[in-house]
C-alpha cells in the first residue's frame, strides 16, 4: 500500500478509519454507532471488507464476530491526507495551504497558538540550513 492509495478513501470509508482510530479494536455493529448518519449494518460490513482488502484494517474473530482495528498508524494516515490536500489543492505550495488556514482562521488562535506556530517556523527555518 502506498501513500497515493490511502488518500483515495471514499468519505464513508474514511468515516469507518476514524471510528476505528476512536474505539482501538471494534465490531462492525461498534463501527456502526460511531458513524454520523449511518448507513445500513450491511453496507458497514461491505465497507470493512474492501477496507480490509485495500490493506487499511484487519480483522480477528472472536467467536462468530469480527473485531477490526487499523492496519495504518494515524500518524502515517494524516500524512498522506495532507499530503493529497497540499497537491490537489493547493499545487504542492506549502506556503498557499498555510495562508490559506491562517486567512480564514487568524482571528480565532489564541497566542498560545500563535506561539507553537512561530516555534515551528523557526525550528523549520533552523532545519533548513
Amino acid at each position: 500500500m502506498d501513500d497515493t492509495s490511502q488518500a483515495r478513501l471514499s468519505r464513508r470509508e474514511r468515516q469507518i478509519m476514524q471510528a476505528l482510530y476512536r474505539r482501538g479494536k471494534a465490531t462492525a455493529a461498534e463501527v456502526l454507532e460511531g458513524l454520523p448518519d449511518p448507513p445500513g449494518y450491511s453496507a458497514v460490513r461491505a465497507l470493512l471488507r474492501i477496507l480490509e482488502e485495500k490493506g487499511f484494517v484487519k480483522h480477528t474473530q472472536d467467536g462468530a464476530r469480527y473485531v477490526y482495528e487499523t492496519r495504518v498508524p494515524r500518524e502515517k494516515a494524516r500524512h498522506s491526507a495532507l499530503r493529497t490536500l497540499l497537491n490537489d489543492l493547493f499545487e504542492g505550495s506549502r506556503e498557499k495551504l498555510l495562508a490559506a488556514l491562517l486567512d480564514k482562521r487568524a482571528g480565532d488562535l489564541t497566542p498560545e497558538e500563535l506561539d507553537k506556530l512561530s516555534t515551528l517556523i523557526d525550528r523549520a527555518r533552523g532545519e533548513g540550513r
